[in-house]
């Protein structure tokens, strides 16, 4: 036999796998509206030109696949996944649905908002590369501006920009919270005026949208972060007080670890998130069902 196997045709590898399945070559000639002369014509070309045998044909009047048949098998299901896959991106292009959608979304979107969202896209446009990136306060909006992102879920600092359009989807509450040792954590109630004593962690932008806006910021002595993820550390570390939303935080609430600030003169506040796109690159099928996603979940 040569050691150069040849190429099968896809029809060849779809045969086989048929008799694979059904158990039979007559079986897979019923159910592929064929003669069993045919199956049969198929499946030994197929092995002419791989140059191994699939099915042991001697030892059982029923075909069992051979060690190089099971290998051929596998490899023949990865094409064959694979060309349908082919087959239905090239559905959707043709029905209007986006190959890719790229998503830019505010850090501060609740969890169980993102997770739920995405887990029924994917179920809902399975053919659609999704690229997803988090993002602070203005540099979502920025990456839509700019075209790095075709939909965005975005805060209220960068409002009225021109050039975009805004879907409300809802909103989060946002809290004041330090660790229990904090100074202000340790006070029953706080005298107006407190959180100016003491640094405050403030989510900073890292696009230039929202430069020289401050929301909820109290104090004048800040650390700025650009990451939510070490602003929750740092908080639980004791090292400061801030704003967090509260699904971030419940659990540190229940168990202790953190605690929501009594301060009179800040009692937190309510972070809007919309739905953003550019005027000129309107949502396809695929983004418009995401938006919708988004404005029918609740807000938290």
């Amino acid at each position: 036999m040569s050691s150069e196997p040849g190429t099968p045709t896809l029809d060849q590898l779809r045969v086989f796998m048929t008799v694979v399945e059904v158990g039979s070559f007559a079986g897979a000639a019923r159910q592929l509206n064929r003669a069993t002369s045919v199956i049969s014509y198929t499946i030994a070309n197929l092995e002419a030109q791989l140059g191994v045998s699939l099915f042991d044909r001697e030892s059982t009047r029923k075909p069992q696949l051979t060690e190089a048949g099971r290998m051929v098998l596998a490899e023949a299901r990865t094409v064959s996944h694979g060309v349908d896959g082919l087959r239905a991106k090239v559905k959707g292009l043709l029905q209007g649905l986006e190959a890719e959608l790229r998503v830019a979304l505010d850090v501060i979107l609740p969890a169980s908002r993102v997770v739920d969202a995405l887990k029924s896209f994917r179920e809902e446009f399975p053919t659609v590369s999704l690229h997803l990136h988090m993002e602070a306060l203005g540099a979502v909006t920025q990456r839509v501006l700019d075209g790095a992102a075709t939909l965005g879920v975005s805060g209220p600092l960068d409002a009225g920009l021109d050039g975009i359009e805004r879907i409300s989807i809802g909103s989060v509450r946002m809290i004041p919270v330090a660790a229990p040792e904090h100074p202000l954590a340790r006070a029953k109630r706080n005298r107006p005026g407190a959180g100016r004593e003491h640094v405050q962690l403030v989510l900073t932008d890292r696009s230039t949208l929202t430069q020289g806006k401050d929301i909820a910021v109290v104090s004048p002595r800040t650390w700025r972060l650009a990451d939510l993820g070490s602003k929750h550390m740092l908080l639980r570390e004791g090292i400061g007080w801030g704003n967090m939303p509260i699904p971030m935080i419940r659990e540190d609430l229940e168990s202790g670890r953190l605690v929501h600030l009594d301060m009179p003169d800040y009692k937190g506040g309510s972070y809007t998130f919309d739905a953003i796109y550019r005027t000129d690159t309107p949502p396809g099928p695929a983004a418009s069902w995401l938006i919708s996603r988004f404005q029918g979940q609740r807000s938290e």
